[in-house]
């Protein structure tokens, strides 16, 4: 008799915990920030959501080893925010999302995850988002998104930041490009400037598009 081999995935709990809140937030855009330190997410998202959260209900996870600092700042900028504070973990999970949303509610337009900084731990786990969001700043390499393909393959997104500082820098915009392009064809690429207030506004249109279309419009 023939023996055959039943091979059957099951998910890890934090998967089980992810599909748990992406069923809760099925109708809220939710995107998942993530970056090496110091790329500027936090100054980013203060830019962004200034504009956004005129026209909808917004809520932020902040995630750091520690401190409430980028919390802090979001609240500052008139947006709610959650700090979680993960210790020794190198990254956010789900459980995590779950915990802030208890506080946050789930009557939001948009949340959005900043993650731990760190562009390796976090490209494995699931936090029940649509879509994860790359940042990189020119003050790194242009050659991140080839030295950390699983990330790049995993983010829908890369937004190229602190582009003011170019002249400064040995970076190459294109050479960068070129390099995600290649590890993942399909990525939407944007340039920023916090600074200068330059691409701000291609960001927000990006955020807006998943928004509306969670709202089926």
């Amino acid at each position: 008799m023939a023996k055959v081999n039943i091979e059957k995935k099951i998910l890890t709990k934090n998967e089980m915990k992810a599909a748990e809140v992406r069923e809760r937030l099925k109708d809220v855009a939710v995107l998942n920030f993530v970056s090496s330190p110091g790329s500027g997410k936090t100054t980013l998202l203060e830019n962004v959501l200034a504009g956004l959260k005129e026209k909808y209900k917004i809520a932020v996870v902040e995630g750091d080893q520690q401190t409430t600092h980028d919390a802090d700042r979001i609240k500052a900028a008139g947006v709610e925010a959650f700090q979680v504070n993960t210790g020794n973990a190198c990254h956010l999970e789900a459980v995590d999302v779950e915990r802030a949303l208890d506080t946050l509610g789930y009557d939001l337009d948009l949340l959005v995850i900043e993650n731990v900084g760190n562009l390796v731990c976090p490209a494995e786990y699931d936090l029940g988002e649509d879509a994860k969001v790359m940042l990189i700043s020119v003050t790194e390499g242009d050659d991140k998104p080839i030295k950390y393909p699983v990330m790049t393959r995993a983010c829908e997104a890369m937004i190229v930041n602190k582009t003011d500082l170019l002249p400064y820098v040995d970076f190459d915009v294109e050479g960068c490009i070129r390099y995600a392009k290649g590890v993942n064809p399909d990525l939407e690429i944007m340039t920023v400037s916090c600074r200068a207030k330059e691409g701000l506004d291609t960001v927000t249109a990006y955020i807006e598009k998943k928004i509306l279309e969670k709202k089926g419009k």
